[in-house]
């Protein structure tokens, strides 16, 4: 005689494990006005098409006002829409399709670095006096006229950039034109989380965090170790370095903790996920996601670098997260092949 088919057990698990987000572009997306350009009102119009699909949630990559030398990760006003891509009344329609179909929308927010045509670095470098002075990441150079430090960017070439009116050097782990915020001061940290009021209050479902794992530095400004013994190919020239002093320092894990506070005291359902890359991707994943009052899941670049996805690859990935008490959430991002 066969066993009893089990009762159904509801499914009380957070929406966003087991989900399926779905990234859109919005510069080429969908073009709604004949301007060669993609915009919400594009996406909005093509909502029903992708709810289709079976995804839960969408990503929107940067909408937001931007010189756009970073593809809008460069951003120069957090709470405005980029006129290339309409307006916020076209934003807030587009909230209200996706919510009405049953899909999340999840924004981008880039907390380590604004764009230097932001009003807070026109300020912050306007002199030394001035009331956003340190808001971003200032300092003398070295002796001798250098950089104070050896930190290189990601895109090439130091990580310092020389402004002739504070007559300082000011970090970017990007481009120049991407000076990085300094999240340790208390007043960044409170403006960064008005922002994210401000879109959860327009009806987002959650975040992605971009590179939050730079928004943190060493103060004391301490060079980064080389690598001895690489192993593989070293592509650029930030990948002859450790990078153990300008990112991921120990006070970002209390930052992180405000701020999946503020996103939780909305509601359960809001969502955070961190965009994490680089040789401590999988501790700093880790880290952003344990227990319950950090962030709700982080990606890394597994499956977007390789080659291929074998079936070694996918058990090498999984072995990192072996389910152990207070373990985050991990997320896998792919391509769309």
């Amino acid at each position: 005689m066969n066993d009893p088919i089990p009762a159904f057990q509801p499914d009380d698990r957070p929406w966003w494990r087991g989900a399926v987000i779905y990234q859109i572009y919005p510069r080429s997306f969908a073009d709604s006005n004949g301007d060669g350009i993609g915009d919400l009102t594009g996406i909005t119009a093509h909502l029903e098409y992708v709810a289709s699909l079976g995804v839960d949630a969408i990503w929107l990559s940067p909408f937001f006002t931007s010189p756009m030398k970073d593809f809008g990760y460069d951003v120069s006003d957090y709470r405005a829409v980029d006129p290339i891509f309409g307006t916020l009344e076209d934003f807030d329609k587009l909230v209200a399709r996706a919510h009405a179909l049953g899909l999340r929308i999840i924004i981008d927010q880039v907390y380590a670095h604004t764009s230097d045509a932001h009003a807070w670095f026109q300020e912050s470098r306007a002199d030394r006096a001035n009331a956003k002075s340190d808001w971003y990441v200032w300092s003398d150079p070295s002796a001798d006229g250098t950089p104070p430090n050896n930190w290189l960017s990601v895109f090439y070439g130091p990580s310092w950039t020389w402004d002739g009116r504070r007559r300082q050097y000011y970090l970017h782990n990007f481009l120049p034109s991407q000076p990085n915020l300094n999240v340790h001061n208390s007043q960044v940290q409170e403006a960064l989380f008005d922002v994210a009021r401000f879109w959860l209050d327009r009806g987002v479902d959650g975040f992605r965090l971009d590179a939050i794992n730079f928004a943190m530095h060493d103060p004391k400004l301490t060079d980064n170790p080389p690598v001895k013994d690489p192993g593989a190919v070293l592509n650029r020239p930030f990948d002859f370095q450790h990078h153990l002093h300008n990112q991921s320092q120990p006070e970002l894990i209390p930052f992180i903790e405000n701020l999946s506070e503020i996103v939780r005291s909305y509601d359960n359902d809001r969502f955070t996920v961190a965009e994490v890359g680089g040789e401590q991707a999988i501790g700093e994943s880790q880290a952003f996601t344990a227990g319950s009052n950090r962030l709700n899941t982080s990606y890394g670049f597994d499956f977007l670098s390789a080659e291929r996805v074998s079936p070694s690859l996918i058990i090498d990935a999984l072995a990192h997260w072996p389910e152990t008490n207070g373990e985050g959430w991990p997320s896998w991002a792919f391509p769309s092949w």
